[in-house]
C-alpha cells in the first residue's frame, strides 16, 4: 500500500512539474508578443514549487519572497504533504527542514558576499595607494578607487562618494563601511577615516594594509591547496577503487574459483 501511494505521489509531482515547464501552444504565441507587432518571447512561467511556496507564504501573511526562497518553501510543503500521507511519524522532519533551510541559505549567501569583499580588497588598496602617491587627498583617492575599480568594494566606495556629495562627512561615511562590507575592510576604513580626521599619514598605513591582505590571500591559497588531497579521497574511494577492484581483483578471484572447482 505504501509503495502504491509513493508511486502515485511521485507521478503526480512529475506530471505537475512537466505541465509547469511545457511551452505554450503555438496558437497562443501571438497573444504573448508585445504590442507593436515585434517579435517577442512569451513570458516565462514560474516553477510549480515556486508557485506553491508563494501561495503558502501568502496564506501565512509573509512578504513576497525571492524565487529561490519560494522554491524551498514549496519543496517543504510538498514533502510535508507526502510524509503526512505516507508516514505521519516523520512529519517533524520536513518542518525542521523548512525552518532551517532558509536560514542556512541566508547565512551561506552572507558568507559568500563577505568573501567577495575580502577578495576585492587587495585591488582596492593598490588603487588607493596609487591615488595617494599621485598627490590626491583622501576624498579624491576614494572617488578614484571607486571609479576605476571593479567589484563590490568599488561599489561601496562609490556609495561613500555619493554620500559625501550630498553633504555628509567623509569620515562618518567611512565608519559605516565595515558594517556593509565586513570586518576585513575595517583596517582600511579606519586608516582612511583617521587620515581624514587627524591628518595621519596614509601612505604608510596603505603599505602596511596591502602587505597584510596579500599575506592573507597567500595563506588562504595555501589552505585551499592543502584541502585538495582530502577532497580527492571521496572520488578515489567511491569511484576509482571499486572500478579498479572490479577490473583486476574480481577476474583473479573468479579464475581461482574455477580452478578450485576443477
Amino acid at each position: 500500500m505504501i509503495t502504491v501511494v509513493l508511486g502515485a505521489a511521485w507521478a503526480a509531482l512529475v506530471l505537475w512539474a512537466a505541465a509547469g515547464r511545457r511551452p505554450p501552444p503555438r496558437r497562443f504565441a501571438s497573444l504573448a508578443r508585445p504590442e507593436g507587432g515585434g517579435r517577442g518571447s512569451p513570458p516565462g512561467r514560474r516553477a510549480p514549487l515556486e508557485v506553491l511556496g508563494s501561495f503558502a507564504l501568502r496564506i501565512a501573511r509573509r512578504p513576497p519572497p525571492a524565487p529561490a526562497q519560494a522554491r524551498i518553501v514549496g519543496a517543504v510543503v510538498m514533502a510535508t504533504g507526502v510524509v503526512l500521507v505516507v508516514a505521519p511519524v516523520l512529519l517533524p522532519l520536513p518542518l525542521i527542514g523548512g525552518w532551517a533551510l532558509p536560514r542556512l541559505s541566508d547565512r551561506r549567501d552572507h558568507r559568500r558576499r563577505l568573501q567577495r569583499f575580502e577578495a576585492n580588497l587587495p585591488e582596492t588598496v593598490d588603487l588607493l595607494a596609487l591615488a595617494v602617491g599621485a598627490g590626491c587627498n583622501v576624498a579624491l583617492a576614494v572617488a578614484a578607487a571607486g571609479r576605476r575599480g571593479s567589484g563590490p568594494l568599488a561599489v561601496e566606495l562609490r556609495r561613500v562618494t555619493a554620500e559625501v556629495g550630498r553633504g555628509r562627512r567623509l569620515a562618518d561615511a567611512l565608519d559605516e563601511l565595515p558594517a556593509r562590507a565586513g570586518e576585513s575592510v575595517r583596517p582600511l576604513a579606519a586608516a582612511l577615516a583617521g587620515c581624514e580626521r587627524y591628518g595621519a599619514p596614509l601612505a604608510t598605513s596603505l603599505d602596511r594594509i596591502a602587505h597584510h591582505v596579500r599575506r592573507q590571500r597567500q595563506r588562504r591559497a595555501e589552505e585551499a591547496a592543502r584541502k585538495v588531497p582530502v577532497m580527492l579521497l571521496f572520488p578515489l574511494v567511491l569511484c576509482i577503487l571499486p572500478a579498479f577492484a572490479l577490473l583486476t581483483v574480481a577476474p583473479l578471484i573468479a579464475g581461482a574459483l574455477n580452478e578450485l572447482r576443477l
